[in-house]
């Protein structure tokens, strides 16, 4: 296998995980908040109370602190004249290769989130599936999309 990836998601791509992780935490808080509201009410077993806690209390340390913190640091990503490649991947480290040739259209995309901290994430689009660069800085974004187009217009043109 080749070595490193030259480029990694920018540290601004670790606050914007955390956020997202923080929002999941409060969804589950309220659905565990109520579960403890209906045991309470219905007087069901007081072991429902320990683990609705339990799993939230679980799921905010894996989702705001330690999944951000392996996804920002297993990301990178490289864009060659030839071929896009990126890696990615929590547990188990994903190294995907795009050839130039089979890119079809790169679009960037920002919702409120991103658009608060300057980010948008790259989306590479093949006639199979489409390919996802987040987190870039929006300047960055945009440049890398107009190379991607343009080393994917020369390698259309050579074939």
């Amino acid at each position: 296998m080749r070595g490193e990836l030259e480029y990694k998601i920018p540290r601004k791509g670790l606050t914007v995980w955390r956020l997202y992780g923080l929002i999941y935490t409060f969804f589950l808080s309220v659905i565990a908040g109520t579960i403890i509201f209906l045991t309470y009410q219905f007087d069901w077993s007081a072991a429902i109370y320990f683990i609705s806690a339990s799993v939230v209390l679980i799921a905010a340390i894996a989702l705001i602190w330690l999944f951000p913190k392996i996804r920002w640091d297993h990301w990178r990503y490289e864009v060659r004249e030839q071929e896009i490649e990126i890696q990615s991947g929590l547990f188990v480290v994903k190294r995907t290769l795009i050839p130039m040739v089979r890119v079809q259209h790169v679009d960037t995309m920002q919702g409120p989130i991103l658009k608060k901290y300057d980010l948008a994430n790259i989306a590479i689009s093949t006639a199979a599936t489409t390919h996802v660069i987040p987190m870039l800085i929006t300047e960055e974004a945009d440049h890398l999309r107009e190379r991607i187009s343009e080393l994917a217009r020369v390698a259309e043109d050579d074939v």
